[in-house]
């Protein structure tokens, strides 16, 4: 192996890892019994619902479906890191998450 080119260029992809469309949490009324797609890539303009961006931008990462059993307002995640998905647990105040570059949108 070249020692000039660093060992993790030879380890194989994994799956895609999301953007970060926000640094900050979505406040969302939901409707209970209502299907609900939240978006997992990053790569939607609908945040934090899916628009079907992920399958052009990040093939491999599928929107989350959800059907809430209640009406209710709740945080959904924007970062798309969170341990809890579609809702918020915080993630997006940790370092690794505050270090990211926000997402910007290639207009066509």
């Amino acid at each position: 192996m070249d020692s000039d080119i660093p060992s993790w260029r030879f380890l194989s992809t994994g799956p895609p890892e999301p953007v970060v469309p926000s640094k900050k949490p979505f406040r969302v009324e939901l409707v209970g019994g209502k299907r609900y797609s939240w978006c997992s890539c990053g790569h939607s303009r609908k945040q934090p619902f899916c628009d079907g961006a992920h399958k052009a931008k990040a093939p491999g990462l599928m929107p989350l479906r959800f059907v809430p059993e209640e009406d209710s307002t709740v945080w959904l995640c924007g970062c798309k890191h969170t341990n809890t998905p579609p809702y918020c647990d915080g993630t997006h105040k940790q370092d690794f998450i505050r270090s990211m570059a926000l997402h910007q949108h290639q207009d066509a």
